[in-house]
């Protein structure tokens, strides 16, 4: 269910900071977008897959991975910002970082899609913002997607013979494999290959 409210009183959202409840929320053109908090099992998922990244793609190469960093084009700090669950970065980008958001294009975003949150919508905005590749994961069937930038509009990418999803920004190659995992491998080297949740 989504519902619009007009006027938002200063005290409501000292509430919500004070409780911590707004982590997750976002300014969207100056709107205010207040998702619920992610479910444990999303979060789970978030944390394995930021793991193996780290593990097999940040620390070999001097690349680093984020988790829900306010994402915001130039000058677009504080009024319109997007939360992805994960980042990637390359050494050629570390410029964007302003510790509290990040201000430019990361090479890679990530959205774990839950039933009925706003990642697709998200999807826009990062285009606009010149981010090369946006991954969308499904939480429920770990159902990948790959959308490349073509010209400020994203295609989304086929699976290969053996229905591997390349990131050509990256080398990594990801599919689904029953029940609900998430197999991932840097190239065509299978010694890297893990599923996700373990």
């Amino acid at each position: 269910m989504k519902a619009v409210i007009p006027d938002v009183s200063e005290h409501f959202l000292a509430e919500r900071r004070r409780k911590g409840l707004d982590r997750w929320d976002e300014m969207w053109n100056g709107v205010l977008h207040m998702p619920a908090s992610p479910t444990r099992e999303h979060q789970d998922f978030c944390d394995e897959l930021i793991f193996w990244i780290r593990e097999h793609w940040a620390r070999p190469s001097g690349n680093r991975v984020h988790r829900e960093i306010n994402l915001t084009y130039p000058g677009g700090w504080p009024d319109d910002y997007r939360i992805p669950d994960v980042l990637l970065v390359t050494p050629d980008r570390f410029h964007i970082d302003h510790d509290i958001y990040f201000e430019g294009s990361p090479l890679v975003v990530v959205e774990i899609h839950s039933p009925g949150d706003e990642a697709y919508e998200k999807l826009e905005f990062y285009a606009e913002l010149g981010v090369p590749e946006c991954w969308i994961i499904h939480r429920d069937t770990r159902r990948p997607q790959v959308f490349v930038n073509d010209d400020g509009t994203y295609a989304e990418q086929s699976a290969n013979d053996d229905g591997w999803l390349v990131s050509a920004a990256t080398g990594i190659w990801m599919k689904s494999r029953r029940p609900k995992k998430l197999l991932l491998q840097i190239g065509d080297t299978v010694e890297s290959r893990a599923a996700i949740p373990e």
